[in-house]
């Protein structure tokens, strides 16, 4: 019988031994987020200095929700990477379905935002509350990116509560694998601005394949 597991409930742990998942060692495997990054214009600081200010503004009285950490975060980051513009579509709340190869389990979920680009998956983003640590969104993202069409091409994910923001990469050849970037804050001006940059780099890297 197959038992099915929500992909918010997954484990790093149930992951590599259901889907043979495994962590890189390899310190070249991902180098797209601290590599080749495009630099920003003055514009474009000026507006991550506007995203900084709403978002100090509404921490000071409150956590904020996973809806607002959407609203007033990642959807300003997503529009300034010109991911709202072709070649880029954009889903939300996605319905996926992942079985074990070795059958047994299967995985079940939806994620919060996903960025395309012709059926190809750049970004799975999985976000949380600010009260949330970022990194408890790692499982429930890689579960995601395991259901992406792209079989010999890297996936992308991005862990965000508001405060912090975590890159992912995986690729699917013979061995499953990912790797990930350390938590960039939003309190940081050069962290938050790598992380527009390197949102950048992503959609640049799939438009020239």
């Amino acid at each position: 019988m197959v038992q099915t597991i929500q992909a918010k409930d997954i484990s790093i742990y149930e992951l590599e031994e259901k889907f043979d998942l495994q962590l890189s060692t390899d310190t070249d495997f991902f180098t797209e987020w601290k590599e080749n990054v495009p630099s920003l214009t003055d514009v474009e600081k000026q507006s991550l200095k506007r995203v900084q200010s709403n978002y100090f503004n509404l921490t000071r009285r409150r956590l904020i929700s996973e809806e607002a950490v959407k609203m007033v975060v990642l959807s300003p980051l997503l529009d300034l990477a010109g991911f709202y513009q072709p070649p880029f579509e954009i889903e939300t709340e996605t319905s996926v379905e992942i079985v074990a190869e070795e059958g047994g389990v299967k995985l079940k979920g939806n994620i919060d935002v996903l960025v395309m680009q012709e059926n190809f998956w750049i970004l799975a983003i999985e976000s949380k509350s600010t009260k949330f640590d970022v990194m408890i969104a790692l499982p429930q993202a890689l579960a995601y990116m395991l259901n992406s069409p792209n079989r010999y091409k890297p996936t992308f994910g991005l862990l965000v509560n508001g405060r912090e923001f975590v890159f992912v990469k995986l690729l699917r050849e013979e061995q499953i694998t990912y790797a990930r970037s350390y938590a960039l804050s939003i309190e940081k001006d050069s962290e938050f601005e790598q992380v527009l940059s390197v949102l950048k780099r992503v959609g640049e890297l799939i438009v020239n394949v």
